[in-house]
């Protein structure tokens, strides 16, 4: 799964990558979380267009937002079929750009969150679906999910699922929904390359959503080396047994 990402690349760099009309500014985001507003690339009347989205799908035909469970992921493998995604998969598939991606890994009693990126330190575009849900008085909200597959090797001692990473070259195929339909589009969810990430061990301050700042991408020690060893428990020593005042000297052995 993917539950935190940043985004750090300049909107200069973006826009180059996506090829999007608008001319966004925005700050470098080390710790985008879920119901957020996040960016996002799709294609209108034949164009890329930049659009902020709250991060957690809501299917059009949910009746009361407050009752339904909150999507941040749709799982690419049944995408196609689950009732949550099969429409957005067939009309509204869209980019999600990113930096990197948090997973976390069992240290122990602890988890250790990793930071995941490319090892160029390029850009990555997460694929994407999107929803416009109507409310009951009309107001409209755009939302979006992170498509994920199997884990590759290189993330797999991490977690069993990653973010589909679509690759430049594809773009237009996974955007296009109207020449290019859902089976089709779906060829491209699958691994990463194994060679195109890599990751590292860092913060646990990830963990709170209040925490954005560049220092949470460092790499420090993992968990398991930071604990301290279990020293061995102390043993007892016998307390010295004073000699009898008429032992001639001698001591006392028992």
């Amino acid at each position: 799964m993917c539950g935190r990402y940043t985004l750090t690349s300049s909107p200069e760099a973006l826009r180059g990558l996506f090829a999007y009309r608008e001319q966004p500014n925005f700050p470098p985001r080390y710790n985008v979380a879920p119901t957020q507003p996040i960016p996002v690339i799709r294609l209108l009347d034949g164009e890329r267009r930049f659009a902020l989205m709250r991060w957690g799908l809501l299917p059009s035909w949910v009746k009361d937002p407050k009752g339904f469970s909150l999507l941040i992921n749709a799982r690419g493998e049944t995408a196609i079929d689950k009732p949550a995604f099969r429409n957005a998969m067939k009309r509204r598939r869209c980019l999600i750009p990113a930096d990197g991606f948090y997973e976390w890994s069992a240290a122990g009693a602890r988890k250790q969150p990793y930071f995941i990126h490319a090892k160029t330190g390029a850009p990555l575009a997460f694929a994407g679906l999107w929803e416009t849900w109507t409310g009951p008085n009309g107001e409209e909200l755009d939302t979006a999910a992170i498509v994920t597959t199997t884990a590759n090797r290189t993330l797999a001692p991490l977690h069993d699922r990653m973010p589909v990473i679509v690759a430049p070259d594809a773009f237009d195929l996974w955007l296009n929904a109207t020449d290019v339909d859902a089976m089709t589009a779906a060829a491209l969810i699958k691994p990463a390359p194994d060679d195109l990430l890599e990751a590292w061990p860092v913060s646990a301050d990830v963990n709170r959503v209040a925490n954005d700042e560049a220092r949470l991408t460092r790499e420090i020690l993992p968990v398991a080396e930071l604990e301290p060893v279990a020293r061995p428990p102390a043993v007892k020593r016998a307390k010295a047994v004073k000699p009898a005042k008429d032992d001639g000297g001698q001591g006392v052995l028992f």
